[in-house]
C-alpha cells in the first residue's frame, strides 16, 4: 500500500500496554519459492482455503506482506519495536525499498506519536526493513536521528555483525548502504544503547535471544500481568510458516538456527496464550497460536 490511508490502526490493550500497529508497506512481494527455497505446491495448496487471497495472490504467483512497526505506549514511555524501511535509501537489491517517498510520519502521528515523543527504538534485528526510519535527512541532505530524543536499544551481537568497520565483516546485498544512512548516523549522535539477552525495559518488554535469521536476532516479550506477547521480528515472515516451520527464509543465516527458534517462538506463545506480534504478517496482522492435529494454528 502506498499514498495516504492515514486513518490509525485499533489500539491492542495488553494489560497495562497500549500497541498499535504503523504500517510502512502492504502489498505484493516475493515469489513464494524466492522466499522460501524449500516450498512446494503441495504447501500452498494445503493451506489455499484461507491463504488466498489476503496472503497470497495465486494469479500473480506473489506473497502478500505487511512492514510495519509496532508502538507501544507504557505509563512510563513510548516505544517504538522496529522502524520499517524509511525514505530516500538507496537500496538496489529490493525496488519496493529503494527511493522512496511515503508518509509513514504521517502514520506514526496519527497513531498518537510524534517523532519527538519517542522514548526508545527496539529493533528486533539489523536489516534494512527494520531500521530504515531510525533516520531522516535533514535540510542539508544529512542523515540524522529521526527520533531525537529516543534511545535505540541494538543487539549487540547483532551491531557487531553488521559493522564494516570490524574485520572480517561480510557483507549482504539486502543491507548494502544501511550501516551508512541507518545505523551509523545514531552512533554518532550517541543515541545507541548496546543490549544482550534478558535486557529488561519497564518491567515490561525484555529482550531474548532470537538467532538464526541474523547472528543477533532478537525477539521482544511483553508481559503485563496475566497478559503476554512477543515481538518476533523475523523469526516468522508469513502466516504459512505456522503451519508449515520447517520453511526457512532465503534470508535466514543460519537456517537450522531459525527453525529451531521459531518452533520455540510458537511453542511458547501456544503454551502461554501470548499474543504474537510479526513484523510482516498481512491483515490482521497479529494472532494467537493454537495446536491441532500434531501442527501449529493461527487464531485470529
Amino acid at each position: 500500500m502506498t499514498g495516504a490511508a492515514l486513518s490509525p490502526s485499533p489500539v491492542i490493550q495488553l494489560g497495562a500496554a497500549r500497541i498499535t500497529r504503523v504500517e510502512d508497506f502492504l502489498g505484493l512481494g516475493f515469489a513464494p519459492a524466492a522466499m522460501f527455497p524449500a516450498i512446494t505446491p503441495d504447501h500452498l495448496a494445503a493451506e489455499m482455503a484461507w491463504l488466498a487471497p489476503g496472503y497470497y495472490d495465486p494469479g500473480a504467483n506473489q506473497l502478500r506482506t505487511s512492514i510495519h512497526s509496532w508502538l507501544v505506549r507504557t505509563d512510563r514511555h513510548t516505544i517504538l519495536v522496529d522502524s520499517c524501511i524509511g525514505n530516500h535509501k538507496t537500496r538496489p537489491s529490493i525496488d519496493r525499498f529503494h527511493q522512496r517517498n511515503e508518509p509513514w510520519l504521517d502514520r506514526l502521528k496519527a497513531a498518537g506519536a510524534a517523532p519527538e515523543d519517542i522514548d526508545f527504538v527496539m529493533c528486533t534485528h539489523l536489516h534494512a526493513d527494520h531500521v530504515g526510519w531510525n533516520t531522516r535527512l535533514d535540510a542539508q541532505g544529512r542523515w540524522v536521528p529521526t527520533f531525537p530524543n529516543a534511545r535505540y536499544l541494538f543487539s549487540r551481537k547483532e551491531l557487531a555483525r553488521w559493522d564494516p568497520r570490524i574485520h572480517g565483516h561480510v557483507a549482504r546485498p539486502i543491507n548494502e548502504n544501511v550501516f551508512d544512512d541507518s545505523i551509523l548516523p545514531v552512533l554518532e549522535a550517541g543515541l545507541v544503547q548496546e543490549v544482550d539477552d534478558g535486557f529488561d525495559l519497564d518491567n515490561l518488554m525484555r529482550v531474548e535471544a532470537a538467532y538464526g535469521h541474523t547472528p543477533g536476532h532478537m525477539k521482544i516479550r511483553l508481559k503485563s500481568g496475566a497478559d503476554e506477547g512477543i515481538f518476533s521480528g523475523d523469526v516468522i515472515h508469513h502466516p504459512i510458516q505456522v503451519p508449515h516451520p520447517t520453511l526457512c527464509s532465503v534470508f535466514d543465516e543460519d537456517p537450522e538456527l531459525a527453525l529451531q527458534v521459531r518452533l520455540a517462538v510458537l511453542q511458547d506463545c501456544a503454551a502461554r496464550d501470548a499474543w504474537l506480534f510479526p513484523a510482516h504478517f498481512p491483515e490482521p496482522h497479529c494472532c494467537r497460536i493454537g495446536e491441532q492435529g500434531g501442527r501449529f494454528t493461527l487464531r485470529w
